[in-house]
């Protein structure tokens, strides 16, 4: 079903031909309804019955989604009306319940009284020191409640935050704080290391140190940031007033997996929207099960690092702006999940795939029926896991969403579909402007008609998505830091000449009915035996036949072989993995052309504070026996098994003595 279905529809055209024909030589002898009715049937025996199958099965599920998204806009149009930023409607939450629990963490409550009063003593604090607005001021901490307070007391001063992910070391982490030309930084115990490790590049940058923790600081020179507010008024700053909606508010920067970090930007009015769209969308708002337990608010438990944007933003928004309260955990910890949603009753969570995975792999405990837990909101359930995990965990609801930090082309399961993360309207497609786009399978670059428009995919094919840009808020891409970085992800012609487009770097398909289900990333799906390869789809399987277990999946070059094999790295030691059972579950349940031709067994992998496992440095060592310590294993075709990769087995590989 292409994206300009009913702009440019066959099926609308014999519509109108068959209504004007009728007219023309039965009018006379019919009245009108029975005109209808004639013409009504010669469009369904013609084929226009497919149209009036979309229209039964998407119309509720469209309007209802309209009302949603009509109801963000106009959330947004007050904002942008009254130049509201995010610390002023917080104080409106402040004025209106000043005695509800904002935040818990680790036993410790924090009202939305005392959340105001610790950020104006950041903000004040950073006043005195000189600070002035606009300026940007890094945060390295682990999951606590101060990180919400230390940041929204920067953003009342006018300081712009960036939030540095906790697993960057040196030059990674150097890159971070002086990309975006940070005057001072923020951290905890637990990362002054990383700091210390760093602190010579970073004097050269005339960099001002804040230290949140207990006893003195390993930092020469960093200030007790505890000791110094206690003297710090409580008032509102004389700054907050001057703050706006379309302020940068913070940075969060890419994983990184693919090269070092950029730093995407988030101003105030996207905050509010991002947020705002995710709470109208599932309807976060009115869940019942909050009377159940006494209150007049979601309690929202997130494990989820507060530097990314699940966490960060979707999370922290419920919270600032509609004023829900927010149970915090340090880390994700797979035996503690329903017990700490009981124990600080929590009515709905946050999730990645990955924590959908290690909670399925748990033993059945009597916890994770006895939580009031009831909807779920996140990115990356798999499809194959969807059932089993909403089905033992009793969760009514899954607000499945695709999206990126920076990115316009987000979308978010409105209605429960299983294994979807979003829709594209068919009946009314310009009201949210994203599409997929076909792309060329050797290149990943764009197909384009003979007018040098994209070509855009029909139904059960898959292709990258995309949304137009616009000066709309709703639409608009802010970007990277980098200006280069920005321009790569902008592509041109796609709905109309002349007009711009964000590229997400993901491939979904989409169904007859305008479901989307995300496959794989451009990068990541790879060509072997003329077909094409989902890491994504490969690695859900591989992980279900191990019970959960992590792996990767990549396509690495053979010599003068063409594509790339398939290789599974699979967490877990030598003998650890019966690869006889695995391989015959796998011929089971893919295709042939899928079934990876290596595995590599890893002791430790490196995974990022959101689970994700980096490919890069796997994908450049591919079968090398030379460099690689681990054990390897080649799918020998003749013997039907894995065998295990030695010097000579490698050499025959290079050779040619062995045809992959």
């Amino acid at each position: 079903m292409s994206f300009k279905f009913f702009l440019k529809s066959d099926m609308l055209k014999r519509f109108s031909l068959h209504v004007l024909l009728v007219a023309i030589f039965l009018s006379s002898f019919i009245n009108f309804y029975q005109l209808l009715i004639l013409s009504i049937t010669l469009y369904l025996a013609t084929g226009g019955w497919r149209f009036a199958k979309i229209l039964t099965h998407t119309t509720k599920r469209d309007v209802i989604g309209l009302m949603r998204f009509l109801k963000t806009k106009y959330l947004l149009y007050n904002v942008q009306r009254k130049n509201l930023s995010v610390p002023k409607i917080f104080l409106q939450n402040v004025k209106k319940h000043p005695d509800r629990v904002a935040l818990k963490f680790e036993g410790n409550e924090w009202t939305f009284a005392k959340l105001n009063e610790y950020s104006n003593r950041v903000a004040n604090l950073m006043i005195e020191y000189g600070f002035q607005p606009g300026e940007e001021v890094s945060l390295l901490m682990d999951n606590r409640i101060e990180y919400i307070g230390i940041w929204l007391g920067l953003s009342k001063a006018g300081l712009v935050t960036a939030f540095l992910n906790t697993s960057q070391r040196t030059k990674s982490l150097i890159h971070s704080i002086s990309v975006v030309n940070c005057k001072a930084v923020i951290f905890d115990e637990a990362n002054q290391n990383s700091i210390l490790e760093i602190k010579d590049d970073l004097d050269k940058l005339s960099m001002q140190y804040f230290y949140l923790g207990d006893g003195e600081p390993k930092v020469k020179n960093a200030k007790p940031l505890a000791r110094l507010m206690t003297d710090s008024p409580s008032t509102e700053p004389h700054t907050l007033k001057n703050t706006s909606c379309s302020d940068r508010l913070f940075y969060i920067y890419t994983s990184g997996t693919t090269g070092l970090p950029k730093a995407a930007i988030i101003k105030n009015h996207r905050y509010i929207w991002m947020g705002g769209a995710l709470r109208n969308l599932v309807d976060l708002g009115n869940n019942k099960y909050q009377n159940d337990l006494g209150l007049d608010n979601n309690n929202i438990y997130t494990c989820l690092p507060l530097y990314h944007l699940a966490g960060g933003v979707l999370g922290t928004c419920q919270v600032l702006i509609f004023g829900d309260t927010m149970t915090i955990a340090k880390r994700f910890s797979a035996s503690n999940f329903w017990k700490d949603c009981i124990k600080y009753k929590c009515t709905a969570s946050q999730y990645i795939g990955e924590i959908c995975r290690y909670l399925l792999a748990q033993p059945v405990t009597r916890e994770e029926k006895e939580h009031h837990v009831t909807i779920i909101f996140g990115n990356g359930l798999r499809p194959k896991i969807w059932k089993e995990f909403v089905t033992r965990f009793n969760i009514k609801q899954v607000g499945e969403f695709y999206g990126s930090t920076e990115g316009n082309a987000n979308i978010i399961n409105t209605d429960n579909k299983e294994g979807s993360c979003g829709f594209m309207s068919l009946i009314i497609p310009s009201i949210y402007p994203v599409c997929l786009i076909k792309l060329n399978e050797e290149t990943n670059e764009p197909l384009r008609d003979e007018n040098g428009m994209c070509l855009h995919c029909t139904a059960n094919e898959s292709g990258e998505f995309v949304g137009k840009i616009t000066k709309d808020v709703t639409r608009s891409f802010d970007g990277y830091v980098n200006k280069d970085a920005t321009n790569k992800k902008i592509i041109r012609d796609v709905f109309s000449k002349g007009d711009q487009a964000f590229l997400s770097g993901d491939l979904l398909t989409m169904d007859e009915y305008g479901y989307l289900y995300f496959k794989d990333r451009t990068g990541d799906t790879f060509r072997w035996k003329g077909e094409n390869v989902s890491t994504a789809e490969v690695e859900s399987v591989i992980s279900n036949i191990l019970n959960q277990r992590d792996c990767v999946v990549f396509g690495i070059e053979i010599k003068d072989t063409e594509g790339r094999a398939g290789m599974a790295a699979i967490q877990g030691k030598e003998d650890s993995v019966d690869l006889d059972y695995l391989l015959e579950r796998m011929q089971k349940m893919m295709s042939r052309f899928a079934i990876p031709m290596f595995i590599r067994l890893c002791d430790n992998f490196e995974i990022t504070g959101t689970f994700k496992m980096p490919k890069i440095r796997l994908q450049k060592e591919g079968y090398d026996f030379y460099k690689i310590k681990d054990p390897l294993y080649f799918l020998d075709v003749t013997k039907k098994k894995f065998v295990r990769i030695n010097e000579q087995v490698y050499q025959d590989i290079i050779n040619g003595n062995i045809k992959v």
